[in-house]
């Protein structure tokens, strides 16, 4: 067991700013940023930069970052109070079962932030009409839904699906048409790459997690079917990330170069897919930090493969 948590627990002062950061998980935000920065490119395939809704690719891109403050802060406290999150956890620290935050500021810091996103929805809505309210009430329910409320997604083997539904379909088409007025095909194909990407990230953190998991009942697709079909469904996870770049490419939506640029990062996923087959228990918290990497680093050389031609 790592000590690391508490010692860090220790360098932040209860109820203190730095505690709502923590809780916030700021390294998370790039996960949120990436299919974004996706569908602003795909937008731009069909439309002259100076013809897209700069202020829709700003407020989308605010939007999805502090839903994702929101369900951090859901994750962190619904997994405490479901005891989820103990001291055998052996990923990073959380801010509810370190004490750093009661359960109650947890919650209020999750109402605010859901408040902010809602702030950007408002203009979103605005600028693209009312179907927004329900995409962004839809992605509020998603994220307590996910380990809060009487059938929590998480802990339902729902968490991969709804990871990818949100994080590449939902963020990256909606992104596209608020920009443009028009969803474009290449967004939805290319919505799979950032998804997939995203699902993996949550497929190395169940990997990690699932004797914790069965303890604590929640039974995660990797708890359901085992630690080898958990590494089974990330290899598929990163196969789809590079698939969808070359089906776009095959359906001419997309040029050459969005194929070729994401490649750049294949070493490292096939790298990254060795090493979690053979790591266990905290060694997969770097992975986990990696996977994480790699799907920011593969959206942005897609973006710039659909921009660059």
């Amino acid at each position: 067991m790592s000590t690391q948590p508490s010692a860090l627990a220790h360098s932040v002062a209860p109820g203190s700013l730095m505690a709502y950061v923590l809780g916030a998980r700021p390294k998370t935000l790039l996960i949120a940023i990436a299919p974004v920065l996706v569908g602003i490119a795909s937008a731009l395939r069909i439309v002259h930069a100076r013809e897209l809704r700069w202020g829709a690719a700003l407020a989308a891109m605010a939007g999805a970052i502090w839903l994702t403050v929101g369900a951090n802060f859901a994750n962190d406290v619904f997994d405490y109070e479901k005891g989820a999150d103990t001291h055998e956890r052996l990923g990073p620290m959380r801010v509810t079962q370190a004490g750093l935050l009661s359960p109650r500021s947890v919650k209020v810091a999750m109402g605010v932030s859901f408040a902010l996103a809602t702030l950007c929805g408002v203009y979103l809505t605005w600028v693209a009409g009312p179907a927004i309210v329900a995409i962004g009430l839809g992605s509020i329910a998603a994220a307590i839904a996910y380990t809060g409320g009487p059938y929590p997604l998480g802990y339902n083997g729902l968490g991969e699906v709804f990871v990818m539904l949100f994080f590449g379909l939902v963020a990256v088409c909606a992104t596209s048409w608020v920009c443009t007025g028009t969803l474009a095909t290449v967004a939805l194909i290319l919505s799979l790459a950032p998804g997939a990407l995203a699902a993996a990230v949550l497929l190395v953190n169940n990997v990690r997690d699932y004797q914790t998991d069965a303890m604590a009942n929640k039974r995660t697709l990797v708890v359901r079917f085992g630690r080898p079909a958990g590494v089974k469904l990330y290899a598929l996870a990163l196969a789809l990330a590079y698939l969808a770049p070359v089906t776009a490419w095959a359906l001419s939506l997309a040029p050459l170069s969005a194929m070729l640029l994401p490649l750049l990062t294949l070493p490292a996923a096939l790298l990254l897919l060795r090493a979690v087959h053979r790591e266990r228990g905290e060694a997969l918290n770097r992975r986990l930090a990696q996977t994480a990497a790699l799907l920011t680093a593969h959206a942005i050389l897609l973006s710039l493969g659909l921009i660059v031609t």
